[in-house]
């Protein structure tokens, strides 16, 4: 994974779809649902937005791959754009922690009683939410080292 520096850059991580799991529409995403899309171009094709707002991605998604739990996602909020500024910034506080999947259905199957089972989706966005569709896709921020200060050294 080949960063260019930002230093302002906020790191996080997380599943932005858990397989086998209804979400709030009714939808089940089954495990393998991404790998046609991820093998089209991987991350670096994936945008990563701001409560789905395409007019101003607000990041980069450094590795996307799917395991045995879902999809999982890794990248940066960028420090560029005031956008990014914004989105950061409520990352970092704990004010917004929901991922969401933008998407097109390429193959799926009805389910009794409503929604679908997503067998096979075209990945266009992983955004970073408020409210995420499915509950349990979250993120996790990654902080930076902290670097020893002066007030370090009279810790002791």
């Amino acid at each position: 994974m080949n960063e260019p520096s930002d230093p302002g850059a906020l790191k996080l991580s997380g599943y932005a779809s858990v397989f086998g799991v209804t979400d709030h529409s009714g939808d089940i995403v089954m495990a393998g649902a991404f790998a046609r899309s991820l093998a089209a171009g991987g991350a670096g094709r994936i945008r990563m937005l701001f409560q789905h707002e395409a007019g101003e991605p607000v990041g980069v998604w450094d590795e996307m791959f799917e395991d045995a739990r879902g999809l999982f996602v890794r990248g940066r909020i960028l420090s560029a754009g005031p956008r990014s500024r914004a989105a950061r910034s409520l990352v970092a506080q704990g004010a917004v922690d929901g991922l969401s999947i933008g998407f097109r259905t390429v193959r799926s199957r009805p389910r009794p009683g409503g929604g679908r089972v997503l067998t096979e989706l075209d990945l266009w966005e992983v955004s970073i939410v408020t409210f995420p569709m499915l509950g349990t896709a979250r993120l996790t921020v990654h902080a930076p080292a902290r670097q020893p200060g002066p007030q370090a050294a009279h810790a002791a």
